[in-house]
This record gives structure tokens, sequence and C-alpha cells, in this order.
């Protein structure tokens, strides 16, 4: 059996082997592709984005409490070289560079995790997905590579991204072919929009009896959820997903500059932060930020969402469990993501922004998205996966091995 990690001499616990980063990665990638699936599943239920977004905040933070003691803290302490979770969060060292590194990652995900949760409402959770990640990696995955002293193959790792690119153009074709489709539908609708709305009020037996895909289907959907997106313009989702896309490109570069100090923001002598401690300050920015924003948006709601309260959210245990759910798979994707990049370069680690080929999984097994499309959206849908597949091939392919000291 392969060893993944080592918890020795070092005094954390490290990913060491190629193989186990990718492990890492793999799995990073199953649990990135589902959580936006829960939060898409809860906004088309009806319950509100921003009492998701809290309580996902709360497990996702708490995630990275969990690895930060469990996994910071195994083995023997070495303060000079890798000192464990507690003792670099609790020893006085120069190291606020760092700090301040990671806690602008976290802003950066936490925003984009934030705009995400909008635009799956807009576009869908395949197109949100395959946009937004293929412009972090574009960005975010040739930011890294310098990062790390190009430790991946260039002529691989650049192929993948030049893939991801195809595939956003793809992305941007499959929405607007879908909004052609959804237009056509509602305009062969035999009765009135009012009628629809009348018959199918929303209630979930009354859905069960319409065929996905439908205009009625359609109708029934836009009466039940949280935000409402029927004849609103394709730019507003789309510019949305390109918003989360640019935020997403930030945070895995700031990550690499936190844990490996590429800039010699440090003095001499003073450790490098580990990931579990970067990946601590992280998630806190990104707590902190996702609970300001969305306590503010209970009172002051955006793209028409309906206002709540602070009490209405505690109130509101309707779908919670999937909320949290949601949190805590997410947190635990983003630390396997990171403690695979730390051993076998960050941008390899891109690699879990291939998660649509999950998402689209679930948008499609869950949502019934794409039922009764045109064949034009079924063969931009094929061609947009197909080239997430080779793409996320090809960035895995690239990867190296770090260097340890």
């Amino acid at each position: 059996m392969m060893i993944m990690v080592s918890a020795g001499e070092l005094g954390v616990y490290v990913v060491e082997s190629k193989g186990g980063a990718i492990a890492c990665i793999t799995l990073s990638l199953l649990c990135l592709g589902t959580w936006p699936a829960l939060l898409a599943l809860l906004e088309r239920r009806g319950r509100l984005p921003q009492h998701t977004y809290l309580d996902y905040s709360i497990t996702n933070f708490f995630a990275a409490i969990f690895i930060a003691f469990v996994f910071g803290q195994i083995g023997e302490s070495t303060p000079e070289e890798a000192p464990s979770f507690i003792t670099q969060l609790t020893q006085i060292q120069e190291n606020w560079p760092s700090v301040l590194f990671a806690l602008a990652g976290g802003v950066g995900l936490s925003i984009g995790n934030l705009a995400t949760q909008y635009a799956l409402a807009f576009v869908g959770l395949s197109v949100t997905e395959v946009t937004s990640a293929s412009i972090t990696v574009v960005i975010g995955t040739s930011v890294n590579y310098f990062l790390d002293n190009k430790l991946n193959r260039a002529d691989v790792l650049f192929s993948g991204v030049a893939c991801f690119l195809v595939a956003v153009c793809l992305g941007s074709a499959v929405h607007s072919s879908n909004s052609s489709d959804v237009e056509a539908k509602l305009g062969k609708l035999s009765v009135s929009q009012e009628e629809c709305q009348r018959l199918f009020g929303g209630e979930e037996e009354e859905m069960e009896n319409v065929k996905e895909g439908t205009a009625a289907f359609l109708i029934a959907l836009e009466n039940k959820r949280a935000i409402k997106v029927l004849g609103k313009s394709m730019v507003v989702g789309l510019s949305i997903t390109f918003f989360a896309g640019l935020c997403f490109s930030l945070f895995s570069p700031l990550f690499n500059l936190a844990t490996n100090d590429q800039w010699r923001t440090l003095e001499p002598g003073v450790p490098k932060l580990i990931v579990y401690t970067a990946f601590f300050y992280f998630s806190l920015s990104c707590f902190v930020v996702a609970v300001a924003l969305n306590v503010t948006f209970l009172y002051k709601p955006v793209l028409d969402s309906p206002r709540s309260s602070f009490k209405g959210y505690l109130n509101d245990w309707n779908g919670r469990g999937w909320a949290l759910l949601a949190g805590l798979i997410c947190g635990f994707g983003n630390g396997l993501q990171f403690m695979g990049g730390q051993a076998a370069g960050y941008a390899a680690a891109d690699a879990v922004q291939a998660l649509p080929l999950v998402s689209t999984f679930w948008g499609i097994y869950l949502f019934g998205e794409y039922r009764r499309s045109s064949p034009r959206t079924y063969a931009l849908l094929v061609g947009m996966l197909v080239m997430f597949a080779v793409a996320v091939a090809l960035l895995m392919a690239s990867a190296g091995k770090r260097e340890t000291r």
C-alpha cells in the first residue's frame, strides 16, 4: 500500500507522494462538485439564499477548524522548520505577511461562492460551474505555475489551460442556446402564464405531475423558487458567473503565497505557514465576510430576492440540514485541494476546477437540466464536457513533486 502522508519529523500530517496528492485532488473534485448542487436544490425549493449561505458558512468554517486541529497537530513539532498548528497560531512570530495572503484568499473565495449561489439560479448548475471554473484555471493556474517555479510540465499544463478556455466559450454557447430553447417552449404554451400560475402554484405535489423540461414545469418551478429568473436578461447571469470566476482565480495563488513565501516577505529564520495554519486563516476570513454580507442581504436583498431578518433566519429550519452538509463538504474539499497542491504544485491542484463534471451530473440527475432541449444545445453540452474531461486529465498529468526541506 502506498503511504500517502507522514507525521514524523515534520510534526504535521504531510502529503508526500505524487499518488497521494492525486488522491487528495480527486476526492476534492468530488466534494467541490457536489456542494453547489445542494445550494441549487434549496433555492429551487424556495429557501432564501441568505439563509442557506449563513448555514453553509458555519459548517464550512467548522471543517477548517477540524482539519487544522487534527492534521495540523499529529507528530512532534519542530518550531524552527515546520511548527504544529497550535504552536504557529499562538507563538509570536513575524509571519503576518503570509497570514494576510491567506486572509485575502479567503475573502476572494467567500465573495466568489456568494456570487455563485445567485449565478446558479440564473444560468443553471452546469454553465455556472463550467464558466467560473474555466476562468479560474485560465488565470489562477497560469499564476500558480510561475509562483511554483515552473514545478509542473509547461507543455502539458498549458494544453490543459487551453482546453478550459475552449470550455468557457462552449459554456456560454450552451447557456445562450438553452435560453433560446426556454423562450421557444414558453412561446408555444397554449395557456397564459397567469393560468399556469393558478394551475401550478409551486406546490411540490403539483410539480411532480408536470413533465420536466416543459413550459408548464418551468413556470411551476419559477413560482416556487426563491430567485425569480424568467424574463431576466442573459447578460445578468453570465456577468455574475464571470465575476465569480475572477474571484475564484485569486484565492489559490494567494494561498500558494501564504504557504511558500515566493515573494520573500518573511524575515530569515521565520517558518513558513504550514498548510493547516494558512487554511485556518483562509477559512476565518471567508467565514467573517460571508456572515457580514449575508446578514446585510437579509435586510437589503439583491436581485429581487425576498427580504428577511435574523430572527427569520433562525426560525427557518426548512432544508437547514442540507445547507449545513454543503458547508462541510465544501470545507473538506478545499482542505484536500490545498493538501494536494502543497505536494504536487498548486497549478496541478487546480484540476479540481473540473468540478463541473460532477456538478453537471447532479444538475441533470436532480434538476432535469436540459430536458427536452434542442439538438444544438445537447451537442454544445457534450462538447463542453469533453473539453473538461481532457483538461482535467492534462492538469493532473502535469503534476510535479515539490522539494521539501
